[in-house]
């Protein structure tokens, strides 16, 4: 029997597998970068399975830079300085790195990034656009782009760069004066002259600071590590405005935010989603700062986008079924009218005539006109739509286009027209599609109507919405890629789409900013694995970060009682039973012998039942979860007729809020396949043993380093925020987990719903406290942890000062609130937070084939801590797992405070380590091979896995909030049907039954 290699945790059965393993959802950078939850970009240069790294334009990588290693080693003698520290404050800036990492093999690698060269004698001067009226969106993007068209900045144009918003940068100061005012008398885009009664808009260029880029590289290359640039990240973003200029100026390119761009040229890479999306490659990009440099890093990013073309081929792709799901998807798309005769501007160019849908004719259109539009029904077609055209339909009946109707004053003449009629008459038009939705380009009081026949799709437009299970797997299935495929595209059309190529891109020469070709090269470590343990004692073999248990008990096997547990087969109404009765207790007793043989002490299960039922939230459930709770069951397998997320959170919201009892869902398709069963069942125990309170596996206690004296809490803390299509009164949710013991194998969660949609976690300060309680309790400890480890996800660099700043602040006062007196006047408990981060860019591929692991990424166990990063900083890039599919994602490590490890280890570095550096690295990749659900080393450290996994099971419990409602015209029989939230959430909608609640009841 072995749970390594086929997913080692492929979710046990469960909807979220381990993040390289199935499930619903994948391995974030296990299965190539990040499942759907993140980019499975990344890349390498074309070489062979990523090594000998053959680049595309521009050569190969650059070759590592000896000055950078120069200064990175002369800032550290003084760095050590600051470890004699004998108090620590809180209001400590951010502690300095105490060294570099020196454990491991040696490695080169390249990373996904190009150095950006300025002049030494750049200024950027900033200026802030100020406009009134106030004007939004694309509005206000038209007011800048004429702003630069205009007498008084048009001479300097060839030197600005702005973001299209609020600021402008310019290499000149552009007036004498520190404010320019100029007025915008407003036209579209492709139009000489403005309109007849155009808007003017006054425009205010206000002076706000001029940045030396001098000071930022004299910053980088200084040795003094007291040395500091106050606002290094206005001459980030400064940079980026201007980086950013080019993407949002060009014709040919679309970009989705402040960092994403795609070229909508025809031999671009590009897919079909399916429902009227497609999938365009494109880059993301950003500059970052570096000991000595600055650079631009650039990673292949995929976004989806409307399909370009009729709008009648997009509803056709759609589907217009259900007209309200049409509509939402449908909105604020923009397009091109054609049943107009062109309109040329001097330059012979075609004027674009753009229309914004704001949704289909609808019976309450035009509410408050005189003359309200006559719509058949939501959605109706040409022939069913009526407006009132004014006057008698004669030559100036085309003016009247389509409209609903004036609001001043009676109709002195005219009628009721179809939209269908109006434009066989006023256009000589007759429609071919009459049947479908005609599109209100209007508003609701005053509706627009055209029909999709006269209208194509324009290109490069983003989807906002959330994409369905069936076009989540075409997206992975294109952005999923060997990492030389994707480096090649950085290298061959990335560097282009960004802004990185002079030749392209105008404004470089004009700025004297010079790009090294190529990716840049850095230094790299790759740990060894600890020794994984199970029981008697018995370590296992650890290949290529992952193991089996062939012939291996759980370190710790939990125990369930006769008839304390059960099982329940759930199948639709009418629907056909994937097991007979007889076949199905014989599955089950296969199921608990497979229990037995991994490690439980699994008694004989209560008969089970069949439990049929017509949608997901089926009363039918409640009742049998009542009768589960009556026989006292502690834990429930229920085998699922399918892989349905509506139902399989409505039972976990009914098992861990109502009834308090653990549940298993297995999906009956899987069960029931007699091939590779007893590897299912084994995924499945990891989970079983973990909530039911059993130790799955432990690493050697030298691999701990101040674990093992179990005086150490280890904290992990995540929020999760409302997606996309979310309801509005949907909230943030914080959640917080704590190991109990120097095992780190237990880790019961706490959830908490925030006040709104923010990451400062509200209530930290209790949940700590309720942790600390757990400590004494469940981990049978004497006294409370000398030192609190916390790994906190989810947090942006902008945000770093926030945990520092407030969560911090609350974690000290709850500890002075709970430790003895003798305890906080001797500075305890210590308290070190380390940010994970996992939503970044950064990419490291290998330089031989000899580096490469099996599919051609960096071995698990890679570490970065120079090259690509601030020697003043202490962070690092840890890839602990090895990535299945696509391009490893590394995590990166960001020590925000620390107060153990600087303390306990400033006069005496014990062997084998040379630095602290050394331990903390040492200590973090060690327990990724601690997380209990999988056998193989995860992606991101156990502590905020487990948070993160809380979080997941919070949403579920908030369903009616999170996800966006089922159309009530087309209810489908396996998912049902989900309400909107109207009534804020409270504490109550996530509070876990007292049965649950100090267990892993979220695994």
């Amino acid at each position: 029997m072995s749970t390594g290699h086929r997913g080692g945790g492929r979710g046990g059965g469960g909807f979220r597998g381990d993040r390289g393993g199935g499930g619903f959802r994948g391995d974030r950078g296990g299965g190539g970068g990040g499942g759907f939850r993140g980019d499975r970009g990344g890349g390498a240069f074309r070489g062979d399975r990523g090594g000998g790294m053959r680049g595309g334009r521009g050569g190969g990588p650059v070759p590592q830079n000896p000055k950078i290693a120069q200064v990175e080693d002369a800032l550290l003698p003084a760095a050590k300085k600051t470890l004699d520290l004998s108090t620590l404050k809180l209001s400590e800036d951010y502690p300095t790195r105490p060294g570099f990492g020196t454990r491991g093999a040696k490695v080169l690698l390249t990373a996904n990034y190009v150095e950006l060269i300025p002049p030494s004698n750049l200024v950027l001067h900033q200026y802030a656009i100020h406009t009134s009226p106030e004007a939004a969106g694309r509005k206000h993007k038209r007011i800048v782009q004429l702003l630069l068209e205009s007498a008084e900045v048009s001479p300097y144009k060839g030197n600005v760069a702005t973001d299209f918003k609020s600021t402008l940068i310019s290499k000149t100061k552009i007036s004498d004066s520190n404010q320019i005012n100029v007025d915008i008398v407003y036209r579209s885009d492709g139009e000489d002259e403005p309109g007849t009664g155009a808007s003017t808009y006054k425009v205010r260029l206000l002076w706000v600071k001029s940045l030396s880029i001098g000071q930022l590289t004299d910053y980088l290359n200084s040795t003094n590590l007291s040395n500091a640039v106050e606002n290094k990240h206005e001459f980030i973003q400064a940079l980026n405005i201007f980086l950013n200029h080019y993407a949002k100026s060009a014709n040919n390119l679309a970009s989705i935010g402040s960092s994403k761009t795609f070229s909508l040229s025809q031999n671009i890479a590009r897919a079909d989603l399916g429902s009227g999306l497609e999938v365009i490659r494109g880059f993301f990009s950003s500059v970052r700062t570096a000991t000595c440099r600055v650079l631009v890093n650039v990673n292949v990013s995929h976004g989806a986008f409307y399909k370009t073309g009729p709008l009648t081929g997009l509803m056709g792709s759609y589907g217009t079924r259900s007209t309200a799901s049409l509509e939402k998807f449908l909105k604020l798309v923009r397009v091109q009218t054609n049943h107009l005769p062109e309109k040329k501007n001097k330059a012979g160019q075609v004027i674009p005539r753009i229309k914004t849908i704001f949704g289909l004719a609808r019976k309450d259109d035009g509410h408050g006109l005189p003359h309200r539009p006559k719509v058949l029904s939501h959605g109706a077609g040409a022939k069913d739509v009526q407006f009132w055209l004014e006057g008698d339909g004669g030559p100036n009946a085309t003016k009247a286009k389509a409209k609903g109707g004036k609001k001043e004053g009676p109709a002195t003449g005219g009628k009721y027209i179809s939209v269908f009629d109006f434009f066989r008459t006023a256009y000589n038009r007759v429609l071919q599609h009459p049947e479908l939705p005609v599109v209100n380009c209007g508003n609701r009081q005053n509706p627009m109507y055209l029909p999709a026949e006269v209208c194509t799709v324009i290109p490069g437009q983003p989807s906002k919405a959330k994409l369905d299970s069936r076009q989540t797997q075409e997206m992975i299935k294109h952005a999923v890629r060997k990492p030389w495929e994707n480096a090649a595209s950085i290298v061959q059309q990335g560097i282009q789409t960004v802004g990185l190529d002079e030749k392209s891109n105008i404004l470089l020469k004009s700025f004297s900013l010079q790009i090294t070709p190529g990716l840049v090269k850095v230094p790299g470590r790759v740990l060894n694995g600890p020794k994984v343990i199970y029981k008697g004692n018995k370590p296992t073999e650890t290949r290529f970060g992952s193991w089996n248990m062939i012939n291996i008990k759980f370190n710790t096997g939990a125990t369930i009682a006769d008839k304390k547990w059960s099982f329940m087969m759930i199948t639709w109404q009418g629907g056909r039973d994937p097991f007979e009765k007889p076949q199905l207790e014989a599955v089950m007793h296969e199921f608990r012998q497979g229990l037995i043989t991994i490690g439980m002490n699994a008694g004989v299960p209560m008969s089970g039942n069949r439990i049929p039922i017509t949608h997901a939230e089926d009363p039918a459930l409640d009742a049998a979860f009542k009768r589960a709770q009556s026989a006292g069951l502690q834990l429930l397998v229920l085998i699922l007729p399918e892989a349905s997320i509506p139902l399989y959170k409505h039972i976990k919201t009914l098992a861990d809020k109502a009834y308090g009892i653990h549940t298993i869902c297995c999906v009956a398709q899987k069960l029931a396949k007699d091939r590779g069963r007893d590897q299912y069942i084994a995924n499945v125990a990891l989970k079983v043993n973990l909530k039911l309170g059993g130790v799955n596996q432990v690493v050697e206690p030298k691999n701990l380093s101040i674990i093992d004296q179990n005086k150490t809490m280890v904290v992990g803390m995540d929020v999760t925020h409302p997606s996309p299509g979310s309801a509005s009164n949907a909230p943030s949710v914080a959640a917080m987990v704590a190991s109990v013991d120097k095992y780190l194998s237990q880790w019961p969660a706490v959830l908490r719903v925030q006040k709104g949609r923010q990451e400062e976690v509200d209530a930290v300060g209790e949940m700590l406290k309720s942790r600390l309680d757990l400590w004494k309790t469940k981990g049978k400890h004497a006294a409370l942890p000398e030192n609190i480890l916390v790994y906190r996800d989810g947090v942006s660099e902008g945000q770093y000062d926030m945990v520092l700043g407030k969560e911090l602040a609350q974690l000290r006062r709850a500890c002075e609130q709970v430790y003895p007196a003798p305890d906080t006047k001797k500075g305890l408990p210590r308290i070190t937070v380390i940010v994970c981060g996992k939503r970044h860019k950064t990419r490291f591929y290998p330089t031989t084939e000899q580096d490469c692991d099996r599919s051609g990424n960096t071995k698990p166990g890679t570490v970065v801590d120079r090259g690509v990063t601030e020697a003043r900083n202490w962070d690092f890039f840890l890839q602990a797992h090895a990535a299945l599919q696509g391009t490893a994602r590394p995590c990166h490590y960001y020590i925000v405070h620390d107060e153990i490890f600087r303390q306990i280890y400033a006069k005496q570095i014990p062997p084998p380590f040379q630095n602290i550096a050394d331990i903390v690295e040492d200590l973090t990749h060690n327990m990724c091979y601690l997380f209990g659900r999988a056998t193989k080393a995860v992606s991101l450290c156990p502590p905020a896995y487990y948070a993160d996994l809380a979080c997941e099971r919070a949403r579920c419990y908030l369903a009616s909030l999170f996800d966006s409602p089922v159309p009530s015209t087309a209810p489908s029989q396996a998912g049902g049907s989900i309400a909107p939230g109207g009534v804020p959430a409270n504490a109550n909608d996530v509070q876990i039954h007292p049965n649950l609640k100090d267990t892993m009841f979220y695994i």
